[in-house]
C-alpha cells in the first residue's frame, strides 16, 4: 500500500511517501526549486518521492493533505469579521490567496496526479503534527504535545498516542486538550522575531542565538503580554498584537510602548559579548544589548511555558515518554530544558517538526489510523532525500573547468580530516540529503572548532551571515556524555537531529570554543550505523587533534536552501570561501 502525504500553500511545502508502512522518501520542495521556504504545490518533491520508490502516480492508493482548508478558511473569515473594520485590508489579501488556490487543493491534487477524488484524504493540521512525531518514534504509547503558530484553529494540542506494532490492536492518536487562535505561543514568539528585526517563519532560530548574549531582565514585561498558568495554559493580551487583523504586522504600537522601537533589520548587531575586547560604538552596543535582553526574556518565558505544559501533561497521563512536533518544537534551547528538567524519561522530536513535517504525519496517520495498518517504522535518522552519483559530480565539476578526483573511502576520510585539522573549511555532501531544516552530516559545511576565530571565519567568509550566529558541534554518539551534561546519548533522540541544546562540560568546551555558545551547544550525536562516513571523519579528526568534535553547519549561503545536487554544491563552493568540496567520493579544490 502506497500513501503520499503533502503539505503546501503556507510555508515549507513538502511531500513524503509511505510504502507498506515504511517512510521511503521525504523532501521539502525548496531543495529542488531553490526557493527558500517554497510554499507552492510540491511538484518536484512529489516526483522525487515517486521516482525513489519506482512508482507512477497511478500506483498510489491514497494521497493525504496535512490540514483541512475549509476549516482554516472558516477561521480566517470569522476572525476578519470579528476584527472588522481593522481587518478589511488584510482580509482582501487573505481571500484572494485562498480563492485562487488554497481552497481547491483537492482539485489541484487530482490535476497533478490524476488521482480520483475518493482517494484524496485530509487530516487536521495538529493531528498531522502529532502523527509525524508519534508514528516516527519508537514508542508504543506516549504523551504528545504539538505547538506552532496556528493550524485551522488549534495552536497547541496535547494528548496521547497508542501504536499497534504487532497487529494486535488499533493505533490511535487522541488529542484532548488544546489552545485556539488567537492565543498562540508560536505567534507570540514570531511577534518578538519581527520586533527583533528578523523574518517571521525564518528568523526564530536567530532569536534563540541572540538570546544567549542577553539576560532575561525584561521577563516581567513579556509577562504583561502573555499570561501563563501553572498548568501551562496561556492567554495573550491582544492589545499588544496586530496579527489577528493584519497581514503584515504582528505587534502593535502598545507593544513598542513596552519594549521600545523595533530593531532595524539592516542594523548590525554587536555587543561587548559578541565582540569581546573590541572598541565599539557605545550607544549602538547599548541598544543591541537591550534587544539581546528582549530575546533572552521571550526565550525564558517560552521555555517556562513549555516546561509547565509538559509537567502537567505528565501528571495527567502518567506516561514516561513524550513526542513533540510543531514549529515551536524546533526550539532547541527549550528542548534541552525539557530533557533535563521535565519528568519524562524519553523525548522524541520529529526532525522536520514544522509545517513540512505535516506531509509525513498526514501519510502515517492515514496509513495507521484511517487504514488500520500496523506499525513497522522508526525514524532513526533523517537521510530521506535525493542522492546523486559520483559520475554526476564529476561531470558537473569538469564542466566548470575544475579537476575532480575520485578517491576511495580511506583517502576521502584522511584528506578531509587532514584539511580540517589544517584550518581549511570543507563542503561535505554525501548520500541522501536530510529531511528537515538541519544539516546532519550529509549536506554540511565542516570546520575545525578548536579556535574561537573559526566562528568568525565561517560566518563572514563562508556563510555571509550575522556574526552572532552559533554553530553546532557534531560528536560521535559514544563520546557525547564525556563532553556534555546530557541523558544517555543512545536514548537522547533530539540530539540525533540537532534539536537540543545541552551544557558543555567546561574542560571539553575549552577545547572547542568555536562551537560553545555561552557554555552550551546544539549538538548532533553521530552513530557509525547511521552515517559511517561522517563518523569516520570525526574519528580521524579526533585521532589527529585529540578533539573528536567538528563544527557542523548547513551547506548553503545566507538566504538560500541547503544544497541538494552537485550543481547546487558547486555554486555554493564557487561563491564562498570554502577550500575543499567532497561530493560523495569526488574531491575538488579551487586551485586544482
Amino acid at each position: 500500500m502506497h500513501v503520499l502525504g503533502i503539505s503546501c500553500h503556507y510555508h515549507d511545502a513538502a511531500a513524503a511517501l509511505v510504502s507498506d508502512g515504511l517512510l521511503v522518501a521525504a523532501a521539502d520542495e525548496e531543495r529542488f526549486s531553490r526557493v527558500k521556504h517554497d510554499a507552492r504545490f510540491p511538484r518536484n518533491a512529489i516526483e522525487f518521492c515517486l521516482r525513489r520508490a519506482g512508482l507512477e502516480a497511478g500506483d498510489l492508493d491514497f494521497v493525504v493533505f496535512y490540514e483541512k482548508p475549509l476549516l482554516k478558511f472558516e477561521r480566517i473569515l470569522l476572525t476578519s469579521l470579528r476584527t472588522f473594520p481593522r481587518s478589511w485590508r488584510s482580509f482582501g489579501e487573505f481571500a484572494l490567496g485562498w480563492m485562487e488556490e488554497k481552497l481547491w487543493v483537492r482539485a489541484e491534487i487530482q490535476e497533478a496526479l490524476g488521482i480520483p477524488a475518493e482517494r484524496i484524504l485530509f487530516t487536521e493540521h495538529h493531528v498531522a503534527h502529532a502523527a509525524s512525531a508519534f508514528f516516527c518514534s519508537p514508542f508504543r504509547r506516549a504523551a504528545i504535545l504539538t505547538v506552532d503558530g496556528v493550524g485551522e484553529w488549534t495552536t497547541t494540542a496535547q494528548g496521547t498516542g497508542t501504536a499497534d506494532w504487532d497487529g494486535g490492536g488499533a493505533s490511535e492518536i487522541r488529542l484532548d486538550r488544546e489552545a485556539r487562535f488567537p492565543h498562540s505561543l508560536g505567534l507570540l514568539y514570531s511577534a518578538f522575531t519581527a520586533f527583533l528585526g528578523f523574518e517571521v517563519n525564518e528568523g526564530e532560530y536567530k532569536v534563540m542565538g541572540m538570546a544567549a548574549y542577553g539576560e532575561p531582565r525584561l521577563e516581567h514585561l513579556v509577562r504583561k503580554v502573555v499570561r501563563v498558568e501553572d498548568d501551562g495554559g496561556f492567554a495573550l493580551d491582544l492589545r499588544y498584537f496586530d496579527f489577528p487583523h493584519s497581514a503584515d504586522r504582528t505587534f502593535s504600537r502598545a507593544f513598542e510602548g513596552l519594549f521600545g522601537p523595533a530593531r532595524d533589520p539592516a542594523a548590525p548587531f554587536f555587543t561587548a559579548a559578541t565582540h569581546p575586547g573590541q572598541r565599539l560604538d557605545a550607544a549602538a552596543a547599548a541598544r543591541n544589548q537591550h534587544y539581546a535582553d528582549v530575546a533572552a526574556s521571550i526565550q525564558r518565558v517560552t521555555e517556562d511555558a513549555l516546561l509547565k505544559t509538559v509537567r502537567d501533561l505528565h501528571r495527567r497521563t502518567g506516561l514516561t515518554q513524550l513526542c513533540m512536533a510543531g514549529g515551536v518544537a524546533l526550539n532547541a534551547v527549550a528542548n534541552g530544558r525539557i530533557l533535563r528538567e521535565s519528568p519524562f524519561e524519553e523525548v522524541y522530536v520529529q526532525p522536520a517538526a514544522g509545517d513540512a513535517g505535516g506531509a509525513v504525519g498526514a501519510a502515517l496517520y492515514a496509513y495507521h489510523v484511517l487504514l488500520g495498518q500496523p506499525r513497522r517504522y522508526v525514524m532513526e535518522h533523517a537521510y530521506l532525500g535525493e542522492a546523486y552519483g559520483d559520475g554526476e559530480a564529476v561531470d558537473a565539476f569538469r564542466a566548470a573547468g575544475l579537476k575532480p578526483r575520485v578517491v576511495d573511502d580511506g583517502v576521502l576520510t584522511d584528506e578531509v580530516a587532514e584539511s580540517l585539522a589544517a584550518g581549511q573549511v570543507v563542503g561535505w555532501a554525501q548520500g541522501r540529503f536530510e529531511w528537515g531544516p538541519r544539516a546532519l552530516g550529509n549536506r554540511s559545511i565542516l570546520a575545525d572548532p578548536r579556535t574561537a576565530a573559526m566562528k568568525e571565519v565561517v560566518n563572514e567568509r563562508i556563510k555571509f551571515r550575522e556574526p552572532f550566529r552559533p554553530f553546532a558541534p557534531a560528536v560521535p554518539e559514544e563520546l557525547a556524555s564525556e563532553m556534555f551534561h546530557m541523558p544517555d546519548p543512545a536514548r537522547c533522540w533530539p540530539a540525533r537531529f540537532m534539536l537540543a541544546v545541552m551544557p558543555w562540560k567546561p574542560e571539553a568546551a575549552e577545547r572547542a570554543p568555536a562551537v560553545s555558545h555561552g557554555g552550551t551547544g546544539r549538538l548532533q550525536t553521530v552513530r557509525a550505523e547511521w552515517n559511517p562516513r561522517f563518523h569516520a571523519v570525526l574519528d580521524r579528526f579526533g585521532q589527529a587533534t585529540g578533539v573528536p568534535v567538528l563544527m557542523n553547519t548547513s551547506f548553503n549561503l545566507r538566504g538560500e536552501p541547503i544544497v541538494s545536487s552537485p550543481a547546487d554544491a558547486l555554486s555554493t563552493f564557487a561563491r564562498s570561501g570554502l577550500d575543499l568540496l567532497a561530493f560523495g567520493n569526488v574531491l575538488v579544490r579551487k586551485d586544482g
